[in-house]
Protein backbone atom coordinates (compact mmCIF):
# COMPACT_ATOMS: atom_id res chain seq x y z
CA UNK A 1 0.00 0.00 0.00
CA UNK A 2 2.83 2.40 0.89
CA UNK A 3 4.48 1.68 -2.45
CA UNK A 4 1.28 2.34 -4.32
CA UNK A 5 0.81 5.65 -2.49
CA UNK A 6 4.34 6.77 -3.27
CA UNK A 7 4.05 5.75 -6.92
CA UNK A 8 0.80 7.67 -7.18
CA UNK A 9 2.48 10.73 -5.72
CA UNK A 10 5.23 10.38 -8.29
CA UNK A 11 2.74 10.16 -11.15
CA UNK A 12 1.05 13.33 -9.96
CA UNK A 13 4.39 15.10 -9.55
CA UNK A 14 5.89 14.13 -12.86
CA UNK A 15 2.80 15.22 -14.79
CA UNK A 16 3.57 18.80 -13.80
CA UNK A 17 7.34 18.72 -13.71
CA UNK A 18 8.82 16.89 -16.69
CA UNK A 19 11.27 19.55 -17.96
CA UNK A 20 11.38 20.46 -21.63
CA UNK A 21 15.11 21.23 -21.49
CA UNK A 22 16.86 19.05 -18.97
CA UNK A 23 20.22 20.77 -19.45
CA UNK A 24 19.12 24.33 -18.77
CA UNK A 25 21.54 26.13 -16.45
CA UNK A 26 20.21 27.25 -13.07
CA UNK A 27 19.30 30.91 -12.68
CA UNK A 28 20.80 33.19 -10.07
CA UNK A 29 20.04 31.91 -6.58
CA UNK A 30 18.30 34.46 -4.41
CA UNK A 31 18.74 34.73 -0.64
CA UNK A 32 15.58 32.69 -0.18
CA UNK A 33 13.93 30.83 -3.03
CA UNK A 34 10.18 30.36 -3.10
CA UNK A 35 9.48 26.76 -4.01
CA UNK A 36 7.84 26.43 -7.46
CA UNK A 37 4.80 24.19 -7.38
CA UNK A 38 6.35 21.51 -9.67
CA UNK A 39 9.43 21.30 -7.44
CA UNK A 40 7.21 21.15 -4.35
CA UNK A 41 5.37 18.20 -5.88
CA UNK A 42 8.65 16.47 -6.63
CA UNK A 43 9.79 16.87 -3.02
CA UNK A 44 6.49 15.49 -1.76
CA UNK A 45 6.70 12.49 -4.10
CA UNK A 46 9.37 10.95 -1.86
CA UNK A 47 8.23 9.72 1.55
CA UNK A 48 11.12 9.24 4.01
CA UNK A 49 8.78 7.63 6.53
CA UNK A 50 8.33 4.49 4.44
CA UNK A 51 10.70 1.76 5.72
CA UNK A 52 13.65 0.99 3.48
CA UNK A 53 12.41 -2.45 2.46
CA UNK A 54 9.15 -0.93 1.15
CA UNK A 55 10.41 2.45 -0.04
CA UNK A 56 10.71 3.67 -3.61
CA UNK A 57 13.49 5.97 -4.71
CA UNK A 58 12.95 9.67 -5.44
CA UNK A 59 11.28 10.36 -8.79
CA UNK A 60 13.42 11.01 -11.84
CA UNK A 61 12.53 14.71 -11.71
CA UNK A 62 14.88 15.03 -8.74
CA UNK A 63 17.67 14.39 -11.25
CA UNK A 64 16.41 16.24 -14.34
CA UNK A 65 14.38 19.29 -13.33
CA UNK A 66 16.24 22.67 -13.39
CA UNK A 67 13.82 24.19 -10.84
CA UNK A 68 14.56 21.33 -8.47
CA UNK A 69 18.28 22.08 -8.72
CA UNK A 70 17.64 25.75 -7.94
CA UNK A 71 15.81 24.66 -4.81
CA UNK A 72 18.73 22.39 -3.84
CA UNK A 73 21.22 25.21 -4.25
CA UNK A 74 19.20 27.41 -1.92
CA UNK A 75 18.12 24.85 0.68
CA UNK A 76 21.07 22.44 0.65
CA UNK A 77 24.26 24.02 -0.67
CA UNK A 78 23.95 27.60 0.53
CA UNK A 79 23.04 26.60 4.08
CA UNK A 80 25.36 24.89 6.53
CA UNK A 81 29.03 24.00 6.19
CA UNK A 82 30.33 23.00 2.77
CA UNK A 83 33.70 21.46 1.89
CA UNK A 84 35.46 23.78 -0.56
CA UNK A 85 39.13 22.76 -0.53
CA UNK A 86 42.08 21.56 1.55
CA UNK A 87 44.65 23.21 3.77
CA UNK A 88 47.55 22.65 1.34
CA UNK A 89 45.92 25.17 -1.00
CA UNK A 90 46.31 27.93 1.61
CA UNK A 91 49.38 26.68 3.45
CA UNK A 92 51.32 29.98 3.46
CA UNK A 93 50.48 33.65 4.01
CA UNK A 94 49.15 35.27 0.80
CA UNK A 95 48.02 31.90 -0.64
CA UNK A 96 44.54 31.93 -2.15
CA UNK A 97 42.14 29.83 -4.23
CA UNK A 98 38.76 30.53 -5.78
CA UNK A 99 35.60 28.55 -6.36
CA UNK A 100 31.96 28.75 -7.37
CA UNK A 101 28.84 27.16 -5.92
CA UNK A 102 25.60 27.97 -7.69
CA UNK A 103 25.63 31.74 -8.15
CA UNK A 104 28.18 32.31 -5.38
CA UNK A 105 31.78 33.02 -6.38
CA UNK A 106 34.18 32.91 -3.45
CA UNK A 107 37.85 33.33 -2.64
CA UNK A 108 39.65 31.67 0.28
CA UNK A 109 42.99 33.12 1.40
CA UNK A 110 45.52 33.55 4.19
CA UNK A 111 46.37 37.13 4.94
CA UNK A 112 49.89 38.38 5.64
CA UNK A 113 49.53 37.33 9.30
CA UNK A 114 48.48 33.79 8.36
CA UNK A 115 44.82 34.25 9.30
CA UNK A 116 42.38 32.20 7.22
CA UNK A 117 39.76 34.33 5.51
CA UNK A 118 37.02 33.97 2.90
CA UNK A 119 35.06 36.50 0.85
CA UNK A 120 32.58 36.77 -1.94
CA UNK A 121 34.77 37.11 -5.03
CA UNK A 122 33.00 40.26 -6.24
CA UNK A 123 34.34 43.80 -6.55
CA UNK A 124 32.13 46.30 -4.72
CA UNK A 125 32.44 48.82 -7.58
CA UNK A 126 30.80 47.20 -10.62
CA UNK A 127 30.70 43.50 -9.61
CA UNK A 128 33.69 42.17 -11.56
CA UNK A 129 35.29 38.99 -10.31
CA UNK A 130 38.47 39.91 -8.47
CA UNK A 131 40.54 36.75 -8.58
CA UNK A 132 40.64 33.53 -10.54
CA UNK A 133 42.34 30.17 -10.09
CA UNK A 134 44.82 29.92 -7.24
CA UNK A 135 48.26 31.17 -6.27
CA UNK A 136 49.73 33.96 -4.18
CA UNK A 137 48.71 37.61 -3.97
CA UNK A 138 49.51 40.41 -1.55
CA UNK A 139 46.22 42.08 -2.46
CA UNK A 140 43.23 41.64 -4.76
CA UNK A 141 43.13 44.22 -7.56
CA UNK A 142 40.03 44.35 -9.71
CA UNK A 143 40.99 43.72 -13.37
CA UNK A 144 38.18 46.03 -14.51
CA UNK A 145 38.81 49.40 -12.83
CA UNK A 146 41.68 48.75 -10.44
CA UNK A 147 39.89 48.91 -7.11
CA UNK A 148 42.23 47.16 -4.67
CA UNK A 149 41.49 45.18 -1.52
CA UNK A 150 43.70 43.76 1.20
CA UNK A 151 43.60 40.05 2.00
CA UNK A 152 41.69 41.08 5.09
CA UNK A 153 38.93 42.41 2.81
CA UNK A 154 39.58 46.11 3.46
CA UNK A 155 39.25 48.45 0.47
CA UNK A 156 42.74 49.90 0.03
CA UNK A 157 42.29 51.96 -3.13
CA UNK A 158 39.32 53.17 -5.15
CA UNK A 159 40.50 54.71 -8.43
CA UNK A 160 39.12 57.78 -10.22
CA UNK A 161 36.54 58.68 -7.57
CA UNK A 162 37.31 62.37 -7.17
CA UNK A 163 34.01 64.22 -6.85
CA UNK A 164 32.10 61.22 -5.52
CA UNK A 165 29.71 62.08 -2.69
CA UNK A 166 28.41 60.14 0.29
CA UNK A 167 31.13 57.54 -0.06
CA UNK A 168 32.83 55.87 2.90
CA UNK A 169 35.44 53.33 1.84
CA UNK A 170 34.99 51.49 5.15
CA UNK A 171 31.55 50.47 3.89
CA UNK A 172 32.92 49.02 0.66
CA UNK A 173 35.17 46.20 1.80
CA UNK A 174 34.76 42.67 0.50
CA UNK A 175 31.75 40.81 1.85
CA UNK A 176 33.03 38.08 4.20
CA UNK A 177 32.10 34.40 4.26
CA UNK A 178 32.52 32.17 7.28
CA UNK A 179 35.45 29.81 6.93
CA UNK A 180 37.00 27.11 9.09
CA UNK A 181 39.07 23.94 8.89
CA UNK A 182 38.52 20.41 10.13
CA UNK A 183 41.50 18.11 9.74
CA UNK A 184 42.92 18.80 6.26
CA UNK A 185 39.67 20.23 4.90
CA UNK A 186 38.65 23.84 4.33
CA UNK A 187 34.97 24.54 4.94
CA UNK A 188 32.84 27.55 4.11
CA UNK A 189 29.40 28.59 5.23
CA UNK A 190 27.32 31.03 3.22
CA UNK A 191 24.33 31.53 5.52
CA UNK A 192 26.01 33.27 8.47
CA UNK A 193 24.92 30.84 11.15
CA UNK A 194 27.67 31.82 13.64
CA UNK A 195 30.10 34.63 14.24
CA UNK A 196 33.54 34.04 12.74
CA UNK A 197 35.06 34.09 16.21
CA UNK A 198 33.17 30.94 17.26
CA UNK A 199 33.24 28.81 14.12
CA UNK A 200 36.27 26.72 15.06
CA UNK A 201 34.50 25.64 18.25
CA UNK A 202 31.43 24.31 16.47
CA UNK A 203 32.45 23.33 12.95
CA UNK A 204 33.21 19.67 13.75
CA UNK A 205 29.88 19.12 15.49
CA UNK A 206 27.97 21.02 12.83
CA UNK A 207 29.62 19.35 9.86
CA UNK A 208 30.21 15.79 11.05
CA UNK A 209 28.15 15.34 14.20
CA UNK A 210 28.96 12.21 16.18
CA UNK A 211 30.88 10.73 13.22
CA UNK A 212 33.81 13.11 13.87
CA UNK A 213 35.44 10.77 16.41
CA UNK A 214 35.26 7.77 14.08
CA UNK A 215 36.79 9.71 11.20
CA UNK A 216 39.52 11.12 13.44
CA UNK A 217 40.42 7.60 14.57
CA UNK A 218 40.62 6.29 11.01
CA UNK A 219 43.48 8.32 9.65
CA UNK A 220 41.81 11.46 8.31
CA UNK A 221 45.12 13.15 8.88
CA UNK A 222 46.36 16.70 8.28
CA UNK A 223 49.93 15.44 7.93
CA UNK A 224 49.31 13.54 4.69
CA UNK A 225 50.88 15.62 1.88
CA UNK A 226 48.75 16.52 -1.10
CA UNK A 227 49.89 14.69 -4.26
CA UNK A 228 47.64 15.91 -7.06
CA UNK A 229 44.18 17.05 -8.12
CA UNK A 230 42.06 15.74 -10.97
CA UNK A 231 38.79 17.19 -12.18
CA UNK A 232 36.07 15.54 -14.24
CA UNK A 233 33.04 17.08 -15.96
CA UNK A 234 30.40 14.35 -15.90
CA UNK A 235 27.16 14.37 -17.89
CA UNK A 236 24.94 13.50 -14.95
CA UNK A 237 23.12 15.15 -12.08
CA UNK A 238 25.37 15.55 -9.02
CA UNK A 239 23.18 13.15 -7.03
CA UNK A 240 23.72 10.35 -9.56
CA UNK A 241 27.41 10.44 -8.68
CA UNK A 242 26.60 10.43 -4.95
CA UNK A 243 24.09 7.58 -5.32
CA UNK A 244 26.72 5.53 -7.12
CA UNK A 245 29.09 6.08 -4.20
CA UNK A 246 26.42 5.12 -1.65
CA UNK A 247 25.21 1.76 -2.94
CA UNK A 248 27.21 -0.26 -0.43
CA UNK A 249 29.54 -1.77 -2.99
CA UNK A 250 26.56 -3.17 -4.92
CA UNK A 251 28.01 -2.19 -8.31
CA UNK A 252 31.65 -3.04 -7.58
CA UNK A 253 31.74 -6.68 -8.79
CA UNK A 254 29.88 -5.76 -11.98
CA UNK A 255 31.67 -2.53 -12.90
CA UNK A 256 35.10 -2.63 -11.22
CA UNK A 257 36.66 -6.02 -11.79
CA UNK A 258 40.18 -5.04 -10.76
CA UNK A 259 38.99 -3.20 -7.66
CA UNK A 260 36.69 -6.06 -6.66
CA UNK A 261 39.61 -8.50 -6.70
CA UNK A 262 41.33 -6.40 -4.03
CA UNK A 263 38.38 -6.20 -1.65
CA UNK A 264 36.54 -8.71 0.52
CA UNK A 265 33.10 -7.58 -0.54
CA UNK A 266 31.35 -9.88 1.91
CA UNK A 267 32.87 -7.76 4.71
CA UNK A 268 31.13 -4.56 3.55
CA UNK A 269 29.27 -2.76 6.34
CA UNK A 270 27.48 0.57 6.49
CA UNK A 271 27.05 2.93 9.43
CA UNK A 272 24.87 6.05 9.38
CA UNK A 273 25.12 9.16 11.54
CA UNK A 274 23.34 12.51 11.54
CA UNK A 275 24.83 13.86 8.29
CA UNK A 276 27.45 11.23 7.55
CA UNK A 277 27.41 7.64 6.34
CA UNK A 278 30.43 5.36 6.52
CA UNK A 279 31.05 2.24 4.44
CA UNK A 280 33.85 -0.07 5.54
CA UNK A 281 35.40 -3.03 3.78
CA UNK A 282 38.39 -5.27 4.39
CA UNK A 283 40.94 -5.74 1.64
CA UNK A 284 41.96 -9.07 0.16
CA UNK A 285 45.30 -10.41 1.33
CA UNK A 286 47.99 -9.31 -1.10
CA UNK A 287 50.72 -11.72 -2.10
CA UNK A 288 54.18 -10.87 -0.84
CA UNK A 289 55.93 -8.33 -3.10
CA UNK A 290 52.65 -7.62 -4.93
CA UNK A 291 51.66 -4.04 -5.68
CA UNK A 292 49.16 -3.09 -2.95
CA UNK A 293 47.60 0.36 -2.77
CA UNK A 294 44.54 -0.66 -0.70
CA UNK A 295 46.19 -1.85 2.51
CA UNK A 296 44.23 -4.03 4.94
CA UNK A 297 40.96 -2.10 5.02
CA UNK A 298 39.16 0.72 3.28
CA UNK A 299 36.82 3.30 4.76
CA UNK A 300 34.50 5.38 2.59
CA UNK A 301 32.86 8.33 4.36
CA UNK A 302 30.10 10.39 2.75
CA UNK A 303 29.60 13.82 4.31
CA UNK A 304 26.26 15.32 3.33
CA UNK A 305 25.57 16.75 0.87
CA UNK A 306 28.39 16.18 -1.64
CA UNK A 307 31.77 15.33 -0.08
CA UNK A 308 33.41 11.89 0.00
CA UNK A 309 36.52 10.83 1.95
CA UNK A 310 38.26 7.57 1.04
CA UNK A 311 41.00 6.21 3.33
CA UNK A 312 42.81 3.05 2.31
CA UNK A 313 46.36 1.82 2.86
CA UNK A 314 48.75 4.79 2.68
CA UNK A 315 46.30 6.81 0.59
CA UNK A 316 43.48 9.21 1.23
CA UNK A 317 41.49 10.72 -1.60
CA UNK A 318 38.47 12.99 -1.57
CA UNK A 319 35.68 13.52 -4.09
CA UNK A 320 33.68 16.75 -4.20
CA UNK A 321 30.60 16.71 -6.48
CA UNK A 322 29.61 20.22 -7.58
CA UNK A 323 26.38 20.75 -9.55
CA UNK A 324 26.80 22.66 -12.82
CA UNK A 325 23.28 22.24 -14.15
CA UNK A 326 20.47 19.72 -13.80
CA UNK A 327 22.27 17.06 -15.86
CA UNK A 328 25.93 17.95 -15.40
CA UNK A 329 28.38 18.12 -12.50
CA UNK A 330 32.06 18.65 -11.82
CA UNK A 331 33.78 16.16 -9.54
CA UNK A 332 37.08 17.20 -7.96
CA UNK A 333 39.44 14.46 -6.78
CA UNK A 334 42.30 15.30 -4.41
CA UNK A 335 44.92 12.67 -3.55
CA UNK A 336 46.97 12.56 -0.33
CA UNK A 337 49.72 10.07 0.52
CA UNK A 338 51.72 8.96 3.54
CA UNK A 339 55.09 10.75 3.73
CA UNK A 340 57.03 7.48 3.68
CA UNK A 341 56.05 6.87 0.03
CA UNK A 342 56.59 10.32 -1.43
CA UNK A 343 59.78 9.22 -3.18
CA UNK A 344 58.28 6.05 -4.67
CA UNK A 345 57.16 7.48 -8.00
CA UNK A 346 56.42 4.06 -9.45
CA UNK A 347 54.00 3.31 -6.60
CA UNK A 348 52.35 6.72 -7.03
CA UNK A 349 51.98 6.35 -10.79
CA UNK A 350 50.56 2.83 -10.58
CA UNK A 351 48.14 3.84 -7.81
CA UNK A 352 46.85 6.84 -9.74
CA UNK A 353 46.49 4.74 -12.87
CA UNK A 354 44.37 2.19 -10.99
CA UNK A 355 42.28 4.97 -9.49
CA UNK A 356 41.79 6.57 -12.90
CA UNK A 357 40.45 3.28 -14.25
CA UNK A 358 37.86 3.16 -11.46
CA UNK A 359 36.84 6.76 -12.18
CA UNK A 360 36.38 6.09 -15.89
CA UNK A 361 34.24 3.06 -15.09
CA UNK A 362 32.13 5.10 -12.67
CA UNK A 363 31.72 7.96 -15.13
CA UNK A 364 30.39 5.55 -17.76
CA UNK A 365 27.90 4.17 -15.21
CA UNK A 366 26.73 7.60 -14.05
CA UNK A 367 26.26 8.98 -17.54
CA UNK A 368 24.28 5.88 -18.50
CA UNK A 369 22.04 6.30 -15.44
CA UNK A 370 21.40 9.96 -16.31
CA UNK A 371 20.25 9.00 -19.78
CA UNK A 372 17.92 6.43 -18.26
CA UNK A 373 16.53 8.96 -15.78
CA UNK A 374 15.64 11.24 -18.69
CA UNK A 375 13.70 8.46 -20.40
CA UNK A 376 9.90 8.89 -20.35
CA UNK A 377 9.44 5.27 -19.22
CA UNK A 378 11.34 5.59 -15.93
CA UNK A 379 9.59 6.93 -12.86
CA UNK A 380 10.89 5.55 -9.57
CA UNK A 381 13.08 2.62 -8.58
CA UNK A 382 13.59 0.45 -5.49
CA UNK A 383 16.34 0.06 -2.90
CA UNK A 384 18.28 -3.12 -2.18
CA UNK A 385 17.70 -3.11 1.61
CA UNK A 386 20.83 -5.08 2.53
CA UNK A 387 23.26 -2.65 0.88
CA UNK A 388 21.64 0.66 -0.10
CA UNK A 389 20.83 2.05 3.34
CA UNK A 390 23.37 4.89 2.97
CA UNK A 391 21.72 5.99 -0.27
CA UNK A 392 18.32 6.04 1.41
CA UNK A 393 19.83 8.04 4.30
CA UNK A 394 21.13 10.59 1.78
CA UNK A 395 17.72 10.94 0.13
CA UNK A 396 16.02 11.39 3.52
CA UNK A 397 18.44 14.17 4.46
CA UNK A 398 17.75 15.90 1.14
CA UNK A 399 14.02 15.60 1.66
CA UNK A 400 14.30 17.15 5.13
CA UNK A 401 16.23 20.18 3.79
CA UNK A 402 14.02 20.62 0.76
CA UNK A 403 10.84 20.47 2.85
CA UNK A 404 11.88 23.31 5.16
Amino acid sequence: MAIAQSAAAFTSAVRFSRPRHSRAAPSRVAASVATPEPARRLVAAFDPAIPLASAVTPPSGWYTDPDFLRLELDRVFLRGWQAVGHIWQIKNPNDYFTGRLGNVNFVICRDANGKLRAFHNVCRHHASLLACGSGQKSCFQCPYHGWTYGLDGVLLKATRISGIKNFNKNNFGLVPIQVATWGPFVLARFDYGFSQETVDDVVGDEWLGTASDLLSRNGIDTSLPHICRREYIIECNWKVFCDNYLDGGYHVPYAHGNLASGLQLQSYETLTYERVSVQRCESAQAEQNDFDRLGTKAIYAFVYPNFMINRYGPWMDTNLAIPLDAARCKVIFDYFLDKSLLDDQNFIDRSLKDSEQVQMEDIALCEGVQQGLESPVYGVGRYAPSVEMAMHHFHCLLHANLSE
